[in-house]
């Protein structure tokens, strides 16, 4: 069995998929979101040491040269995440898919399924595959969260036993997604097609932040890609707000409700029919 760094297991979510869900977070991603709300997620802990003599409660140490968290010292006060230079959390558990689905049965009776989010959830797909085996043998659903940087497409096996992934599209020009987050959005309109053709695209979500975010050009690309599915594709437009957010973005303001409302009516106007704005 595959092992991955969990970042955090959130018992019961109802917003991370439709219904009640258990929400497994995994620990490093591949790209670096300016807006990024949960930033202590981007990389792996490289045992530098800072955070140990910082810790109020004793609850880290080196052990043979890495850092170790005890979660039962644990008061989750997040100095350790505030102080790392990294963007990096040490409060981390490896576990394999048998061990997190341990954590998700405690919930069964309250949930409709999971949810593997980030970090990003697709640098592990073979854990994703044995995590879903086992929870659709119980009768759930599974999610993926994913930035779409991974080509799903290639991981057919994956797909066999994933319901759908929610899909972040950050921004439709490769300079503007390059500005944003260092990374590059090929495969993300790669994944566009193949989800929906396959059924799987379980939903779309744009973040706007104004000045950075090229929100009108994703909108109408995401059309023109999906088609005549356009209609029965759930979009998400997010207003970017600057909670946990670190560096320049967290002094950004967020955008006007009626700025939200023209992005609404775009998409309305190029084919989409279920349009949510948070």
């Amino acid at each position: 069995m595959t092992k991955v760094p969990v970042n955090q297991i959130i018992p019961i979510s109802t917003v991370d998929g439709p219904g009640s869900r258990t929400s497994i977070f995994l620990q490093k991603c591949n790209i670096a979101c300016g807006y990024c709300h949960n930033p202590e997620t981007q990389n792996l802990c490289n045992s530098c040491g800072v955070c140990v003599p910082q810790c109020p409660e004793g609850a880290l140490s080196i052990v043979n040269g890495v850092v170790e968290w005890n979660p039962e010292k644990c008061v989750n006060c997040n100095t350790c995440i505030r102080v790392c230079p990294r963007n990096a959390s040490p409060k981390i558990r490896w576990m394999d898919a048998p061990a997190v689905m341990k954590e998700v049965e405690k919930n069964i009776p309250f949930i409709r399924g999971i949810t593997v989010s980030g970090g990003e959830c697709g640098l592990y797909p073979d854990f994703l595959q044995e995590l879903f085996t086992l929870a659709r043998a119980k009768g759930l659903t599974c999610l993926c969260d994913s930035n779409g940087t991974v080509r799903f497409s290639q991981y057919p096996e994956l797909m066999k036993v994933c319901d759908g992934v929610m899909l972040d599209v950050k921004a439709w020009s490769p300079d503007v997604f390059r500005a944003l987050t260092r990374g590059d959005n090929a495969a993300v309109k790669e994944n566009l097609v193949f989800l929906s053709s396959c059924g799987k695209l379980e939903e779309v979500r744009i973040v706007y932040v104004e000045g950075h975010v090229d929100a009108e050009a994703a909108i109408c690309g995401i059309a023109e890609l999906l088609g005549p599915l356009t209609g029965s594709t759930r979009l998400l437009l997010i207003s970017f707000r600057n909670n946990g957010v670190r560096g320049s973005f967290a002094t950004f303001s967020s955008p006007t409700p009626e700025r939200m409302q023209e992005l609404a009516n775009l998409a309305a106007s190029v084919g989409f029919q279920n349009i949510i704005v948070k």
